[in-house]
Order: structure tokens, then sequence, then C-alpha cells
């Protein structure tokens, strides 16, 4: 009987565990467990770390997995790695399921940059006001830039302040136009720097730092394994029954 364990975190994660669960599939919703209070899914989940290949390796045997679906963030490529590692060794087909990346448009200031250090040499050195949309996990090197003043947007209220030159907003998207232009507004922000994610929910940041003709940083994503990939849960469906999945269903 096939088996799926669901790489998930994202939105397109949950539209691939409710399209799963709505065929009738057996399947593992896996969280990597970075926010406090994960969305509940229409699947049985896990949440946490599975240490290292060797623990997905003997995971995956131990579960009886038969094919894996990495949904998790474009930027979280050291667990497609592992992912694909794992998968590799006990010759499961793998398939990322993943949001299309942003792409310039008319009116849009953008400067590409291939990292987070890249993030950093990009900004002015004059002082500057800067909506730091990232996530938590990188910025400890912009705590250094003295000069500057980050407002940062987290899902879940930090234990502690993250940085001393930082305003903080505790949200959880999607968000709109409106809201996002108003937020940098009420922040006084000069400069952008974010993620190429990719994907409707948090991109109104973007329309809106057009309509106020504010610079964007965008960070390209990391390099991922070359892998089945598709941007739709019909495409995941589609490869699902190429590879066998739905026989018995």
């Amino acid at each position: 009987m096939p088996r799926i364990l669901l790489l998930g975190g994202t939105y397109e994660a949950s539209l691939a565990a409710r399209a799963l669960a709505d065929a009738g599939l057996e399947a593992v919703f896996s969280y990597a467990g970075r926010t406090e209070a994960p969305a509940p899914q229409p699947l049985p989940m896990r949440v946490g770390g599975f240490g290292g290949v060797a623990g997905l390796v003997d995971y995956l045997q131990r579960e009886g997995m038969t094919h894996v679906i990495d949904a998790t963030h474009p930027f979280a490529a050291q667990m497609s790695r592992k992912a694909y590692a794992a998968c590799a060794a006990r010759g499961l087909p793998l398939l990322s399921l993943q949001r299309a990346p942003w792409v310039a448009g008319e009116g849009d200031d953008w400067k590409h940059v291939d990292d987070i250090g890249g993030a950093v040499a990009a900004l002015p050195s004059a002082p500057a006001r800067v909506f730091l949309a990232i996530g938590k996990q990188n910025l400890a090197p912009f705590a250094a830039l003295h000069q500057h003043h980050f407002l940062l947007r987290l899902v879940d209220a930090p234990a502690a302040r993250p940085m001393p030159n930082c305003s903080v907003v505790i949200a959880k998207g999607p968000f709109d136009v409106a809201g996002d232009m108003a937020l940098m507004q009420e922040h006084g922000i000069s400069h952008i720097i974010a993620k190429n994610a990719g994907g409707q929910g948090a991109s109104a940041k973007l329309v809106a730092a057009r309509a106020l003709r504010l610079p964007v940083i965008m960070i390209a994503r990391p390099d991922a394994p070359l892998r089945d990939t598709v941007e739709t849960t019909g495409a995941m469906m589609a490869w699902l029954a190429h590879h066998d999945a739905l026989r018995g269903v």
C-alpha cells in the first residue's frame, strides 16, 4: 500500500495535505517545528527533525514510506538536501512541490543578491529604515549594522528582543497591499530586504514597495538538488499516479 511522507510548513504543503486526504491516500504531514502553533492538517502529523540523513532513512524504512513530497520552504535547502539523500539511499521517488519565484515587473526597483551576506553589503552606508522580511533565522549579520533600524515581522513573539536596533510586529499572513503600505509608511521604511520565496501569501510587500517607490534587495533561492518539481497540487497528483501511488485508492 502506498504511504507518503509530506514535508511541510508552507501554504502549498497545506493544499497538498488536503489533496492527499481527499484522495484517501495514506500520508504523514511533517513539520520542522520552528512555529509554536503549527496549523492543523487533515493528515496525521509529526513535528520535529529526523536526526540527519541517517535518521530520515531510518524513519522512511520504519514507517514504510513509499513516496516523499518535499513541500518545505524554498529556503529550507538543508532539509531538501537531506530528503534527496535519504530518498536516494532508500530508492524512493521524491517530488518537490514548490511555488514559482517572484519576478520583477514594470515599476519595480530590485537589486538581486545571492545570499544574506550580499543583502548586508547591498544596504547603504547612511542610516536607513529597513523592512527585514526574512524571518528570524538570519538576523545576526544585520544586528551589527548599528546605523540602521530594522522592522521585523514575525509569526511568533520572540522570548527576547531579536536585535537591539529593531521594531517587531507579530503577524501571520497572508497579507494585503493596503496593510503592507500602511505598515511601511508607519515605520518610515526606506528599503526592503526579502527572500525570493514566491507565492501569493507574502507578495503584498512587493506590490506595496512598487507603489511607494521603495528599493527591494531580493535574496536568491539557494541551490537545490535536481529532482522532479511541480508547482500545483494537480501536477502533484499526476506525478503520484505516474509513480503508482494511487493504486488501490
